[in-house]
Order: C-alpha cells, then sequence, then structure tokens
C-alpha cells in the first residue's frame, strides 16, 4: 500500500515546488495548520500540529510533544526535495533551420545526461505573473502533464563512436525540441503561450519562471514479481515521502518528544541557500519554539544537546555488472533494508553511537539494518546530515535506502525497502 502510494507521489511530484505542495495538501487532511514565518508564533502546545514552508520548495512539519523541546530535545527526519535536472533559461527559445525550435537550458545537479535522450519530457515548476503589488507578485504552480519536449540523440551513422563513450556538451547536446514554425503556425513566442494556456493567464503578464524538464513517463513496479520501483526522483522523493508518512501515520497520538520533519532544497547544488540545509532557517524555527514554550534564549541549546536527527538521502546499492566500484566487503543490496552510511573524512553524520540508535530501532520493528562505506578508491558524495550540523550541532546517522541508477532519469529501488524504512520512521518518532 506503501509503494503504490509512493508511485503516486512521484507521478505528482516532478520538480521541488510541486513534491512541496503534494505535501501540503496531506498534512491539511491530517489536521496540520500552515503557519507564515513572518508571524509570531504565538504557542506549542502538546498535541499541536503545524508546518512553515520556504521558497515554495522546502517545508518543515512539527508535531508537538508531551515533553518541552528544551527538556526533551526533538526527533527530526530530513529529507530533500530536490532532483538532478535541466532549468529552462529567459528568452529560452532558440529558432534553427528549418523552423525547429529548441529551449536553452542548464544542468541542475549531477545528472546522468545520456538518459535524457529520446525520452517524452514536459514542463513543470512555477511561473511569477504580474500583480497590483510590485514587492509581491503572484506566483502559480505548472505542471503540463502531456508530453511536450524531447531530446534527439545523434544517429550511430554519424556518431560511429556513440558505444565507445561520447563527452556531451551541456550546452550544444541537450537542447530539448519544443516544435515547429511553419508558414501555418508563426512563432510569436511559442513557450510563453504554452504557459499562458495552461494557466488560463495573459502570456504579456508573465514576468519570470522556474521552470524545469522532467520524464512524463509513470513510476511503476517492475520485476517478476514486482520487487523493483522503477520511477524518476527516488532520490530523494522516496525519502521525503517515507518521513512524511511515518510523520502522518504517527500524529493520532501524542508523542512524547516532539516530532520534526524538515525538507530541503538545493541539496544537489550544495545546500547554501535560504530554503538550503545550510540555511539557518530551520534553527530559528526551533528557537522560536523553545522560547514560546516559555523557554530562554540559552535553552535553544538544550533542546539541541537532547535532540537526534536521522538525514535521510539514498544509498549506493550493489550493482551486479560493476562489482569492483564497491567495499569488498559493505556494498547494500536491493531488498536488504535500509542503510547506515558512513565516511572517514565525515561527509555523513554517522558515528558508532548515532549508528546504534538507528540499529536499534530497526531491531525494534524487525527490519535489517545494513551499512555502506566506499570503496577507498572511489570518491564520494556528502548529504544533509554534516551541512545541517553547521547551524544545528546534532547527534544523528546518515541513512537512506539501496538504489540503483542514482541520479539517472530513471532510479530502481526495491518495494520491500520502501515499506520497511516507513516502520523505522514511525518507530522513531513513538519512542522518547
Amino acid at each position: 500500500m506503501n509503494t503504490q502510494q509512493l508511485l503516486a507521489f512521484l507521478d505528482e511530484s516532478p520538480v521541488n515546488y510541486l513534491a512541496i505542495s503534494a505535501m501540503e495538501r496531506r498534512l491539511k487532511e491530517h489536521g496540520y495548520k500552515c503557519l507564515d514565518a513572518r508571524e509570531r508564533f504565538l504557542q506549542a502546545e502538546p498535541g499541536d500540529k503545524f508546518y512553515v514552508t520556504k521558497n515554495g520548495s522546502a517545508l518543515f512539519a512539527f508535531h508537538i510533544g508531551r515533553q518541552r523541546i528544551d527538556d526533551g530535545g526533538f526527533h527530526l527526519i530530513c529529507a530533500h526535495s530536490d532532483s538532478p535536472t535541466f532549468r529552462i533559461k529567459p528568452d529560452a527559445e532558440i529558432i534553427g533551420g528549418h523552423g525547429m525550435v529548441r529551449l536553452n537550458v542548464e544542468l541542475y545537479g549531477g545528472a546522468i545526461m545520456s538518459t535524457w535522450f529520446d525520452r517524452p519530457l514536459s514542463l513543470a515548476g512555477r511561473v511569477v505573473l504580474r500583480s497590483e503589488d510590485p514587492m509581491h507578485p503572484e506566483v502559480r504552480l505548472l505542471h503540463i502533464k502531456r508530453p511536450l519536449l524531447t531530446i534527439p540523440n545523434l544517429a550511430i551513422h554519424f556518431n560511429r563512436q556513440v558505444n565507445d563513450g561520447v563527452k556531451l556538451s551541456k550546452q550544444k547536446d541537450m537542447l530539448p525540441v519544443l516544435g515547429l514554425v511553419t508558414k501555418e503556425l508563426e512563432w510569436n513566442g511559442m513557450l510563453l503561450n504554452v504557459i499562458a494556456d495552461e494557466l488560463g493567464a495573459d502570456f504579456t503578464d508573465i514576468l519570470d519562471f522556474d521552470l524545469y524538464l522532467y520524464d512524463t513517463t509513470p513510476a511503476c513496479r517492475v520485476g517478476v514479481h514486482n520487487e523493483f520501483i522503477s520511477a524518476g526522483r527516488l532520490d530523494d522523493l522516496s525519502m521525503v515521502h517515507a518521513g512524511l508518512t511515518a510523520l502522518l501515520n504517527t500524529s493520532q497520538d501524542i508523542p512524547q518528544t516532539t516530532s520534526v520533519l524538515a525538507i530541503f532544497d538545493n541539496e544537489e547544488t550544495g545546500s547554501q541557500t535560504k530554503q538550503g540545509a545550510g540555511s539557518p532557517f530551520l534553527a530559528s524555527l526551533i528557537e522560536r519554539l523553545v522560547i514560546v514554550q516559555g523557554g530562554v534564549p540559552n535553552d535553544f541549546f538544550r533542546a539541541v544537546e537532547n535532540a537526534f536527527m536521522i538525514s535521510a538521502d539514498n544509498a549506493h546499492a550493489w550493482h551486479p555488472n560493476y562489482s569492483e566500484k564497491y567495499d569488498p566487503v559493505l556494498h547494500p543490496m536491493l531488498g536488504g533494508g535500509p542503510v547506515v552510511k558512513y565516511n572517514a573524512s565525515q561527509k555523513y553524520a554517522s558515528d558508532a553511537e548515532s549508528a546504534a540508535v538507528f540499529m536499534q530501532l530497526c531491531q525494534q520493528v524487525g527490519v535489517p539494518c545494513q551499512r555502506f562505506v566506499n570503496h577507498s578508491d572511489v570518491a564520494g558524495g556528502s548529504t544533509l546530515g554534516n551541512i545541517l550540523a553547521g547551524s544545528l550541532p546534532l547527534r544523528g546517522v546518515d541513512m537512506g535506502n539501496p538504489i540503483l541508477g542514482m541520479h539517472s532519469i530513471r532510479e530502481l529501488g526495491a518495494a520491500f525497502d520502501h515499506e520497511a524504512v516507513i516502520k523505522v520512521f514511525e518507530q522513531f518518532y513513538r519512542v522518547r
């Protein structure tokens, strides 16, 4: 059941803004109230449920526990809403010979670019429209669900070395085709007209946009027993969905310790934005909660010392065709359960103590736990945990579910792992 809900969540969340919008709908259905970060927090009583958004692409949800946050700390699960893709540049239409219209794009994050060729693509994101108040323009979400663009490969007849490995240019090779300008269809701002028609707006009111490409092929189950999940954006929307599901499934009862779900943006580009894990925004929210519950500013540090963080970002599963890329012992398997991630250079927050906490949570709900360490000759990436520690020096663990094809346009996970990690997250929110 949770896996089918994940597939639906992925399909309605082609970009970060729509993922946050989908989360908001689910939170409101379970009694969570949206608070404006510009307003004073008037109370934080046991059982209160609310959330705050930032930039429309990050979200922070709270279920206030019976213990004051400075005395009991908080249980935090964090993940990120963004995934590698291509961003549409301003004034994007490029008209080539014979009326072929392409869009000018730039790479967002570390995508495997070759996987984007010959796919039915479309556009999603947000559009900013003119309003009567220039300081507060109107913002509308856009999700064009029909296939609209494609990035055609160069035929092998013109590129005989294509199967030997080809260096791709982000500027030359990755421009998607939007349409044809003919005598019957004269060009007059093709992209803006498409956007305006979709929104029911006048294209002259469109001031700017944050729009991205996405693959229109739906998420699905694959494998002889339907044991796998094939979808775009498993990294990291599968962890977003797992954290949200766990929060909502445990929201009927008042927790002893305050439950927090933090979904940041821009992890794929370093997290150093106002809505990223490098921002002090979450720390400021926690400090405001401490004060509204009667604490003094110094009690903020007590709340942090009493807290625990699960930084949830997917891990690398063992690939049967490339076993030499993995550590000879620690290489997690699809379907083997959630993975604790370690790194001697401190790119992950995990240490022996925090890993033990997570492993015991897994044991309590009967879920297997795996471990991942990079092959010592292969450099690894970082994620939210160590970046967030710059503003919140939390005790915590970096973990994720194992997937294959990370940063491909479609990634591969296991249905068992998604069901399993939700059980662990629920237990985390329930324990003291």
